[in-house]
């Protein structure tokens, strides 16, 4: 096999600047978690601060979400992402700025993350409504691998660095290089030539929701795995992004390690995203629906102070799910979903995944504070084993078959 059959989806000029563009700006974000939660605790120290900073941050991308998808259904989707990503540019270098400069009170930790929330509640069901316009049909599953390698690339290197950031200087400096790389997703975004234009309509925004909502529900393994996924997000991401930086501070060395933890996970989502770029499995929602309860591993380790050591193996694991999940789950809407539907079903998608997670955010510090952190993982760890067995009871999901693999032409 030649390398490039692995990487083919690279010499499509549009994906490639997409491409560049998501790894630079993924980058960052894997840097802004551990940042802007160290600087959080640094300067207010409990894990409710971070849950409600984090919540900030969801909350317009719930409330936002179904907008941002019918917008990008009627109007060009990777302007949307370029308008979107320039709102985050100035958000996050303005957060930077400002811990650099003093101490910012917790409102101004929610403000900001809020406009970041903006940008990403119109940015994401524009960007999973591009990839199909930005490659071919024949290389799209190696498309959606490439994209989620990058990002699982990006959780490497961004918690690393953001570790070494904090503990060796200021953690804003951290959010002020994540700015930096959504400006250059902004030149990446200008360089794609693409000639989609969306279908003219003289329907109500209210109308297109409602024809979406329909085409949702129509499709029964769709519904079924947001549902899921709007419990296993808060089982999975609350209950770690919120209650892990507090373990870490207590009992594995503080933000150095934190960002360890982050960056072996990502190494597990590279793995699992080089296997994804050859993998076409028969039953892609069966794997995927899966591939979750890998999480189950380094949520135990975390709820019983197991070594740093441990915790890593297990977060590495989980990242090969995440990967798996993500490809799969996403080229399934892409092969499944007409183009002009894509975004709007996709908005409905990242909705329902979300809109609990700010609740959850919130509430996950004073649940661990009345039921002991230890109880609080545990139990999330039972509930979303019970929820992915669930899952796959629905024949819908667990019988879904791909179509036969479909090459790609040879490059012109």
């Amino acid at each position: 096999m030649q390398a490039s059959d692995w990487v083919g989806a690279l010499r499509e000029r549009n994906f490639r600047y997409f491409f560049i563009g998501q790894t630079t700006s993924q980058i960052g974000s894997g840097m802004a978690p551990v940042a802007i939660t160290f600087a959080v605790l640094e300067h207010h120290g409990s894990a409710t601060d971070v849950g409600i900073v984090a919540a900030a941050g969801l909350t317009p991308v719930v409330i936002l979400l179904l907008l941002g998808g019918v917008i990008a259904d009627r109007f060009s989707r990777r302007l949307v992402m370029l308008s979107s990503d320039v709102l985050r540019t100035f958000a996050e270098l303005g957060l930077g700025a400002w811990i650099l400069a003093q101490r910012p009170p917790i409102w101004g930790f929610m403000a900001l993350a809020a406009v970041v929330g903006v940008g990403t509640a119109f940015f994401n069901p524009a960007m999973t409504g591009l990839v199909p316009q930005v490659v071919s049909e024949g290389n799209l599953l190696q498309a959606n691998a490439l994209n989620n390698l990058s990002g699982s690339s990006a959780q490497i290197v961004g918690p690393a660095v953001a570790g070494v950031i904090v503990g060796a200087a200021n953690p804003g400096w951290a959010v002020i290089v994540d700015g930096l790389t959504y400006a250059i997703s902004v030149v990446s975004l200008y360089l794609i030539e693409i000639d989609w234009v969306a279908a003219k309509s003289a329907q109500s925004y209210v109308h297109l929701l409602k024809e979406g909502w329909t085409e949702f529900w129509a499709r029964t393994w769709l519904w079924v795995i947001v549902v899921e996924f709007s419990v296993v997000n808060i089982l999975i991401f609350a209950t770690t992004f919120v209650l892990g930086p507090v373990i870490a501070l207590q009992s594995l060395g503080g933000a150095p390690a934190w960002g360890l933890v982050l960056a072996v996970e990502g190494g597990g989502a590279v793995l699992g995203g080089v296997v994804m770029l050859r993998w076409d499995p028969r039953r892609p929602l069966l794997v995927a629906t899966i591939s979750p309860i890998l999480w189950v591993w380094p949520l135990l380790a975390l709820a019983f102070r197991a070594p740093l050591s441990v915790i890593a193996i297990g977060s590495f694991f989980s990242g090969i799910g995440i990967a798996v999940f993500g490809t799969l789950w996403n080229t399934t809407m892409q092969r499944e979903i007409p183009p002009e539907l894509l975004s709007r079903l996709s908005a409905y998608d990242w909705f329902g995944s979300l809109v609990f997670l700010p609740i959850g955010m919130a509430l996950v510090g004073p649940i661990s504070k009345v039921c002991g952190i230890t109880t609080t993982i545990v139990g999330a760890a039972a509930l979303l084993t019970a929820f992915i067995l669930a899952t796959l009871l629905v024949p819908s999901v667990s019988q879904m078959r791909a179509p036969e693999r479909a090459f790609p032409a040879p490059a012109t």
